[in-house]
């Protein structure tokens, strides 16, 4: 008996699959350095990268309707954190779940501090990988989408791309891992970083302006007090 849709995440391809793109990533992320990060997972079960350099994680998961985890929230609502929040945002799968993947890549530019990363992980839908998906997902009408088209959602939320690839195994069978960059990976990494805001450069133009008689003398020294 198959398992159901969102339970391709616990199967032990993607399993590796996760595992294979966490090798890949802790080496970009250990770079990364301020307060708090949030991950935004697919699967149930996924814990967050171990960075000293950060302050901590807010970990969250995606159900069939609402967002799981360190906190409860309806997927059809803003994620609830305050503009600017984290300085780095992790991304794993969740616009292959999610029913407007548009709209949570603009909500996650909206809480990324200015120079903060996002980071995006998902599984590439010219790969090895979609044969057993179809399977998996009993046939079900596909949900993913090519990083090309991320790359022109992020720029629409004045995001800029730093670094694209291909990681993982090329087929879910693959025993050996292969989660360095290579043509045939069952995933794709995105790397997207939020512009800072530039301090707008305000030039004054000095301008003469003649002085009053006697302005900024001391009351004894007019012309009245001397006659």
């Amino acid at each position: 008996m198959l398992k159901r849709d969102h339970d391709i995440y616990a199967s032990q391809p993607m399993r590796r699959l996760l595992a294979d793109e966490t090798a890949a990533l802790t080496p970009e992320l250990r770079r990364s350095a301020g307060t708090w990060a949030l991950q935004v997972s697919a699967a149930s079960v996924d814990p967050t990268p171990s960075l000293p350099t950060l302050r901590g994680w807010v970990n969250l998961h995606v159900g069939a309707t609402r967002y799981g985890g360190d906190l409860a929230a309806r997927l059809d609502e803003p994620l609830p954190f305050l503009p600017d929040t984290f300085d780095l945002i992790l991304l794993r799968h969740v616009l292959e779940v999610v029913p407007a993947p548009q709209r949570v890549l603009e909500e996650a530019a909206r809480v990324l501090a200015p120079g903060g990363l996002l980071v995006l992980t998902g599984m590439h839908p010219l790969s090895g990988w979609l044969p057993w998906w179809l399977w998996r997902s009993r046939s079900r009408r596909p949900t993913l989408r090519a990083p090309l088209l991320l790359e022109s959602w992020l720029r629409g939320a004045d995001l800029s791309i730093e670094r694209v690839q291909r990681v993982g195994r090329g087929w879910p069978g693959a025993a050996r891992p292969g989660f360095a960059a290579s043509s045939l990976g069952g995933a794709y990494l995105l790397l997207a970083r939020k512009r800072q805001l530039a301090r707008p450069l305000i030039r004054i133009r000095p301008r003469a302006v003649p002085d009053p008689v006697g302005a900024g003398l001391a009351p004894g020294a007019r012309r009245s007090a001397a006659a």
